[in-house]
């Protein structure tokens, strides 16, 4: 009986996913800890699997060779992969795949909440009515402002179109120009430099790539209207968190909204406990819809693979 280690506790939640892998005769061996994994938690784990579900878990090399005698696949659970060392994976001729499409309503869903929480200071109010008080915060629209956005992937056309619906004007730094974004919402590309001056709010959908890690930096923040909102939803890395505690705390930048930080849990909680700092821990895709797509997705994933077929969604092929 093959056996599949299911890590993401989300996962769990899908009886269409299981019944798929238990119908297909694989026992699926579920994550002792309700967390995500360490590399030296994950190594001693993954020994004797034939297949890996995975969310935000440390895959290191390190964990793909102590799997590889057994280890067929690693199936993704959402599309950011830059937790698996595909690199390794390829040299060991295991397949990576991701579910692509599956979380991208759920992230820019999330994308626009935390633009208006940090416009109109939810949080806060909601904490203060709670605790007895009455502060009322005076607010900014969405409506009218400029929206720029890094990254025109799945997720950054979803945010598109949603910010087009509350009167947006919208501007895009990519590497590929989609012209029919132009032609239906407006959309208008800049440069890098260009978006950090025009912008009101900055909203992040880029990949965590030596050429995007660290992008957010001083330099960047610099160029950043006094009343501009920086919105990340996408990876911690592509933002240094010092500089950003900096600007937020001295009023070079408005606020921030982030799903994501470069560690998670924070080491340090300085960033995150700024009163003009809006956090959510890590759950663009953790909807009930986008948990049941990316179960889906991943079982099916792993169906294939082990059944001697080839994956319909691969990171790159072995």
């Amino acid at each position: 009986m093959a056996k599949v280690l299911a890590l993401p506790r989300s996962f769990s939640r899908s009886e269409e996913a299981k019944a798929l892998l238990e119908n297909a005769g694989m026992e699926i061996v579920w994550n002792p800890e309700g967390r995500p994994l360490k590399e030296s938690e994950l190594a001693e784990l993954i020994r004797g699997a034939d297949a890996l579900i995975t969310g935000i878990d440390e895959v290191t090399g390190k964990v793909l060779e102590a799997g590889a005698p057994t280890l067929k696949i690693v199936a993704k659970y959402g599309v950011g992969y830059d937790n698996i060392d595909v690199e390794a994976a390829t040299r060991l001729g295991i397949p990576v795949t991701v579910t692509p499409g599956a979380p991208t309503r759920s992230v820019a869903e999330l994308a626009m909440s935390l633009m208006l929480c940090v416009a109109r200071h939810i949080p806060q109010m909601n904490a203060s009515v709670k605790e007895g008080g009455w502060n009322r915060i005076t607010g900014t629209e969405l409506g009218g402002k400029v929206l720029g956005i890094v990254g025109l992937g799945a997720i950054g056309t979803e945010v598109v179109k949603r910010a087009v619906a509350f009167d947006m004007q919208v501007i895009a730094y990519s590497r590929n120009v989609r012209q029919e974004l132009v032609d239906r919402y407006g959309v208008k590309y800049v440069t890098l430099p260009e978006l950090y001056a025009q912008s009101d709010f900055i909203s992040l959908h880029a990949p965590a790539l030596p050429e995007t890690i660290g992008m957010i930096n001083k330099d960047a923040l610099r160029q950043m209207k006094k009343t501009a909102y920086l919105i990340n939803t996408a990876r911690g890395d592509l933002v240094v968190e010092e500089d950003l505690y900096e600007a937020l705390s001295t009023g070079q930048i408005a606020g921030a909204g982030l799903d994501t930080l470069i560690h998670e849990p924070p080491l340090h909680l300085d960033l995150v406990r700024l009163p003009n700092v809006v956090t959510s821990p890590h759950v663009g895709s953790n909807t009930v819809e986008a948990g049941y797509r990316m179960a889906r997705m991943a079982a099916e994933e792993v169906i294939r693979v082990l059944s001697g077929q080839q994956p319909k969604f691969p990171v790159r092929k072995p």
